[in-house]
């Protein structure tokens, strides 16, 4: 299957993952709160995961297992807590079980930079797990599960990311951020604005879950920060001398790289929907 797929182009490869995976991310956001929240654990998992093995690649060695372990319970205290399944105080296991990463590098003989790998592990959990904890939230805010707006949030997202690759592809000339990333360009920029306006324009009529202003608001959030969190991973990719960061997803990379964008944008969305909602 595999060699099948590296025969084709990138933009072959692209198609055959999101016939693949679309259906599949949507059913499972809209079936059930619990099968959202799952899908979510699970990609967050994956997600720090391939960033812990990443850095290691760089000689660094992060609690993996651990790391991922902690992350994983952020989210899954996030569903159990937001749908009163468990009380609000529980998120307070989130300070233990994050102090225990110094006592378990407090015994690792062989570590030579423990404060380092201690840094790196709780950015894993920062850069990576909470976003996805913070969207679980988003979704089961007021304690009622609102799907469309995490289908909304990821329909602009893709709109974004289709509307800059095929801009980028036509009409890229002016670089964007050369240093870090020198495929994109502003006419990329500007035609996945154009492509996440116009989602957003449907999203004013099908959505009502958020205000029309919401939902164009939302929209040039996705935009800006999901083209500043590209950007960062494309950082963290060049910092340690690679192009993707797995070969997961066909057409796309890894986990990092399909949802590098969402991660960013995250905490920004939460934070203007609760403050403006």
């Amino acid at each position: 299957m595999k060699q099948r797929l590296a025969k084709l182009t990138n933009l072959q490869q692209r198609v055959v993952a999101a016939v693949a995976g679309v259906p599949f991310i949507l059913f499972m956001i809209w079936y059930a709160d619990w099968t959202f929240a799952l899908l979510f654990c699970l990609v967050s998992a994956l997600t720090q995961r391939e960033f812990y093995r990443l850095l290691g690649l760089d000689g660094f060695e992060p609690l993996t297992a651990y790391g991922t372990v902690v992350g994983t319970m952020i989210c899954v205290l996030a569903y159990f807590i937001e749908t009163d399944q468990m009380g609000t105080g529980n998120y307070f296991l989130i300070c233990p079980a994050s102090s225990m990463i110094f006592l378990i590098k407090l015994y690792k003989k062989k570590d030579m930079k423990p404060f380092t790998n201690i840094g790196f592990t709780f950015l894993g959990i920062i850069y990576v797990a909470m976003p996805f904890a913070l969207l679980i939230i988003l979704a089961l805010q007021g304690g009622k599960f609102h799907p469309m707006i995490i289908t909304g949030c990821l329909l602009l997202l893709w709109a974004s990311d289709i509307g800059a690759y095929f801009a980028g592809t036509k009409f890229g000339r002016r670089k964007l951020f050369e240093r870090v990333s020198p495929k994109k360009s502003w006419e990329g920029s500007i035609g996945g604005a154009a492509a996440a306006a116009l989602v957003a324009l449907g999203l004013t009529f099908w959505a009502p879950e958020l205000r029309p202003w919401q939902w164009y608001c939302v929209g040039g959030i996705i935009v800006v920060t999901g083209t500043y969190g590209d950007l960062v991973e494309s950082l963290f990719k060049r910092s340690i001398a690679i192009k993707d960061s797995g070969s997961s997803i066909p057409g796309h990379g890894g986990f990092l790289d399909r949802f590098d964008g969402l991660l960013l944008a995250a905490p920004f969305i939460i934070t203007f929907l609760k403050l403006f909602a």
